[in-house]
């Protein structure tokens, strides 16, 4: 195995973030809040890590992000069989996927990282030789925007995300006093393995209602007053206006001193709890607590080769296209929050 690598990127008003070739995975986010570096991102301690980890911290996922039932699908009249990894399904591309492969690098600077990789036809099951490049970059104000191209020879599905782990009140603690935001009315019920059964439910009145910002905790509780399986927030959100100005989701500390908006230009946005994350080592070794982070990971829509019938756009991904998708996180600590001349929305949203 190739010597693994690590790039930092500083952005000019004091974010840094690293990134290791290894799964293309985002290894740490350090923001400045009051003056002090807070760590804000759930990660492992080095590189060897990333390529062997239960809980695809921080990976970049693909080709698909999130399940596909049955771990198998049709496309163009041809039934294609995919590497299952959670059970009978496969879960965010293979055992094999994205996350476990070493990227290229393609360039590095302060600001900015690109890294390509090469997915061979037939990989994990998927048909195609699929050439993808994933770009981190840092810039004022306290912004990192991770950004994916994907070209392919021959149809195929791709659906890449970040599956970055967020505590905006840093390590050891949990999220549960937190509060999340999801610009979304809607949502996918899901069966007990986490396919979704088809259905497109409105959250009003539900625990799945995070239109107005929400304490964590608060909707757990609610959740687990159903008495439903999964007792769990492990699900996707179609987000309104995917290709809209407003963030996707928005996340504020327990602590109210700093603030994540996210936004993406994705069909879908998947929120995960951290109900698991004891599974999976932190930093020194130790397992994380319950509820120690959250994902929250625009994609494509779950499972959707199977669900033709939904509105949202397809995966699919056919030669002579070219696949992007655009994740932006901006930080703003409370500080900032009374400062006009500080915009509330990133000024590069491509």
């Amino acid at each position: 195995m190739s010597v693994l690598k690590t790039f930092e990127l500083r952005s000019p008003d004091g974010l840094r973030i690293t990134v290791t070739d290894a799964g293309a995975s985002w290894m740490s986010c350090e923001v400045p809040v009051d003056g002090e570096d807070r760590e804000v991102l759930l990660g492992y301690e080095t590189p060897e890590d990333y390529l062997r980890q239960p809980g695809y911290l921080g990976a970049v996922v693909g080709r698909y992000a999130n399940r596909i039932a049955g771990a198998s699908f049709e496309l163009d009249g041809r039934r294609f069989a995919l590497d299952a990894n959670e059970g009978v399904n496969q879960l965010h591309g293979g055992t094999v996927g994205f996350h476990r492969k070493i990227w290229e690098v393609a360039h590095h600077d302060q600001h900015r990282l690109e890294l390509a990789l090469r997915s061979e036809d037939g990989d994990q099951g998927y048909p195609g030789q699929l050439d993808v490049r994933v770009t981190y970059r840092v810039e004022a104000p306290l912004t990192v925007s991770v950004s994916f191209e994907a070209r392919t020879d021959a149809p195929t599905l791709v659906n890449v995300s970040s599956h970055a782990y967020f505590n905006l009140d840093g390590p050891a603690r949990d999220i549960l006093d937190q509060q999340l935001q999801i610009a979304g009315a809607r949502y996918l019920p899901v069966r007990a393995d986490l396919i979704p059964t088809g259905e497109q439910q409105d959250v009003a009145g539900t625990p799945f209602d995070f239109r107005q910002p929400r304490r964590i905790g608060d909707a757990l509780e609610a959740l687990r007053r159903l008495d439903v399986q999964p007792a769990c927030h492990d699900h996707c959100w179609l987000i309104d206006e995917p290709d809209g100005e407003g963030a996707a989701a928005t996340l504020r500390s327990g602590d109210g001193r700093l603030t994540l908006a996210l936004h993406s230009d994705a069909p879908g946005l998947q929120f995960y709890a951290g109900e698991f994350l004891p599974q999976t080592p932190d930093r020194h070794g130790r397992p994380h607590i319950k509820h120690g982070g959250l994902a929250i990971e625009p994609e494509a829509l779950p499972d959707s080769p199977h669900h033709p019938e939904w509105p949202q756009r397809d995966a699919v991904l056919r030669p002579g296209e070219v696949y992007r998708h655009r994740l932006t996180y901006r930080f703003v600590p409370s500080s900032s929050l009374a400062n006009p001349a500080t915009p509330a929305t990133p000024a590069d949203k491509a």
